[in-house]
């Protein structure tokens, strides 16, 4: 249960706060506030996608691709953030949004980009790494029982309802919008589970983990970094296919582990906490106070992965002497 709750808050603080692009993140109280809507819209969602895959046997693609339909679902079903011209009451929604806008399509490519990777990685994926790096043993396990995933449905039903009465107010994407993105994120669902299991693992050398944190790094910032034209997007989109390919790669291999998944996992939430800093939130806030939770925040993300860090050097060496004794 301290894993389910881990997850349930770390999934939103990953999602939204980190980066701090919103007005609320010079008000702290509000941000605590936030997790009362935020927790159950995306930290339940991450425990569904984790325990969907895990009791299913399937690991890390699985996952991948529920979460990219989950990150359609709440881009273009629920907030609609991703057909709405309007979304932002702010130039820079604009600015950003028209130099690859798709009229025929009613998207920016710049977005679609930006909100379905930032959902995979940062709302879904990076929390569910992280949080089972805490406590290996259970990372291949489901952690809750018919209850719990009932009670993580209905929260998530919730949290969805508030948030799409909340900005479908004075917008409404076409239906032909709501249906194609319903149907390709069907899709994407059940490609995850039609999708053969991954054989066991064979042979081949994987690189340390530190070097596997400082490729991430790279190629999470160079994602985050990309600006608006469809140069960067085309960049955008390079930098996140070799980070899956090279995920793919060595993750099946005999020498990859829990501190590998931790150093790819870990760097997505050390870019975001990192670059908080240069980010200008949308709307009026308190940049002393902006500045010194983000301070916090990337002290927080910093201490978090070194202790689980320690837990997992820990829980090799007593895994090591036990298969000695």
């Amino acid at each position: 249960m301290a894993l389910v709750i881990g997850l349930v808050l770390l999934s939103p603080v990953c999602a939204e706060y980190l980066i701090g692009y919103d007005q609320i993140i010079g008000r702290p109280l509000e941000l605590l506030g936030g997790l009362l809507i935020l927790a159950p819209l995306y930290g339940t969602v991450a425990v569904l996608i984790r325990e969907a895959a895990r009791r299913t046997g399937r690991g890390w693609p699985a996952i991948v691709l529920l979460s990219a339909a989950f990150g359609l679902v709440q881009a273009g079903l629920i907030d609609q953030s991703l057909f709405n011209p309007d979304f932002v009451d702010e130039p820079s929604w604009d600015r950003d949004r028209l130099p690859t806008h798709i009229p025929a399509l009613g998207v920016s490519a710049h977005y679609l980009l930006s909100f379905v990777a930032g959902h995979v990685i940062w709302s879904f994926g990076a929390p569910i790494a992280v949080i089972e790096a805490c406590a290996p043993r259970y990372a291949g396990r489901p952690w809750l029982g018919r209850a719990g995933i009932a009670t993580m449905v209905v929260l998530y039903g919730l949290g969805a309802a508030i948030i799409f009465h909340e900005h479908t107010r004075d917008f409404m994407a076409s239906p032909a919008q709501l249906g194609t993105t319903a149907a390709i994120a069907v899709l994407l669902g059940i490609a995850a589970f039609v999708l053969p299991r991954r054989s066991a693992r064979v042979p081949g050398r994987v690189p340390p983990p530190w070097l596997v944190g400082c490729g991430a790094v790279i190629l999470w910032g160079t994602h985050q970094l990309a600006s608006t034209s469809w140069v960067w997007v085309a960049l955008g989109v390079l930098a996140l296919t070799l980070a899956a390919g090279c995920l793919l790669r060595y993750s099946g291999r005999r020498g990859w582990n829990h501190r590998h998944v931790l150093a790819a996992s870990g760097a997505a939430l050390v870019v975001n906490s990192a670059l908080a800093f240069a980010v200008e939130p949308l709307g009026e806030t308190s940049y002393p106070v902006k500045y010194a939770v983000n301070t916090a925040l990337l002290l927080g993300v910093l201490l978090l992965l070194a202790l689980v860090d320690h837990n997992l050097r820990r829980f090799k060496e007593t895994a090591a002497q036990v298969e000695r004794s």
